[in-house]
């Protein structure tokens, strides 16, 4: 075995895990707090890297700064997905709050299918070349056969923007209501926190972290279209699942799985069944571990 190799599809595996993450948490904190699944949350995503394509495409054509393009594609994708995540709350879940859950669950299907077909029509089908914003640095060029500039990037934000996430959750205001609110919402009521606002601020800072992978993913990638949210988010489910889903950690842990093990088994076996082997762990995890990694298993009651 080439140690070099095994290295390679090792970083290759923490930045598509890192990605993974970055969408994970959207999903596992909408479950923590209603216990349901947003379907659209993949499209959220997408959403995030067209924005920065338009706003990086016209802020080029005028000639800006590349490093006020980078701040303003990054700050226009995370807004504008955050207004369609709080949009996309008050319209698919909302209203059905108290509805059964499949009522829910195919509402949110189709504000999936409803941001896929909005996108193409008002933009293409077809691919579109998205140039990478973030440029090659000088001084990582020793290592840039290794880890490139773009991998190393997600991966150093993918770390913070968990910090940030984690001292969000842990010590502010906020972030208590969404604890107790998952905890227990009509006690967390009753104790005066505003569930409905709790709720919509979770779906809020949901969509900021996938606008951001959105667009990272985007740079490293080359491309992107109105698709590729659907495969991404299925993704990102898939190992929000395998790391206990609900939990913040085992959102990252199981992203962070997924990927390494994704690479090590492109790069060793057959990389036209990635999307399978992926599907198959979610199968594995289904059958012989259904709370995931680190979930916690609730015991019913008779």
């Amino acid at each position: 075995m080439d140690p070099m190799y095994f290295f390679e599809l090792f970083l290759g595996g923490l930045t598509r895990g890192s990605i993974y993450a970055l969408i994970a948490l959207g999903y596992t904190m909408v479950y923590g707090i209603i216990q349901l699944i947003n379907f659209a949350h993949g499209e959220i995503y997408m959403i995030g890297a067209m924005t920065a394509l338009i706003i990086a495409s016209v802020l080029g054509m005028w000639g800006w700064n590349t490093a006020v393009i980078v701040i303003l594609a990054f700050v226009f994708a995370i807004v504008y997905s955050c207004a369609y995540g709080f949009t996309v709350e008050k319209i698919a879940y909302k209203p059905l709050r108290n509805a059964p859950r499949l009522s829910a669950l195919i509402s949110a299907i189709g504000m999936s299918l409803f941001l896929q077909n909005y996108v193409m029509l008002a933009q293409t089908p077809d691919y579109l070349p998205f140039k990478s914003l973030i440029p090659d640095f000088k001084f990582w060029e020793p290592f840039a056969h290794i880890i490139t500039s773009v991998e190393i990037t997600i991966i150093i934000t993918t770390v913070i923007v968990m910090i940030l996430l984690g001292l969000l959750i842990k010590f502010t205001r906020i972030g208590k209501a969404m604890r107790a609110t998952a905890q227990d919402k009509v006690m967390a009521a009753l104790l005066g926190i505003n569930v409905n606002n709790v709720i919509s601020a979770t779906f809020v800072v949901g969509s900021a972290t996938a606008a951001i992978g959105g667009v990272l993913i985007a740079c490293h990638v080359g491309q992107i279209n109105f698709y590729i949210g659907f495969l991404a988010g299925l993704k990102a489910f898939i190992a929000a699942v395998l790391g206990g889903i609900g939990s913040i950690p085992g959102a990252v842990l199981g992203s962070l799985v997924l990927g390494i093990s994704e690479s090590f088994f492109t790069g060793y076996f057959w990389s036209e069944y990635e999307d399978v082997f992926a599907f198959t762990i979610l199968v594995v995890i289904l059958i012989f571990r259904p709370s995931g990694i680190l979930g916690r298993h609730d015991a019913q009651k008779v």
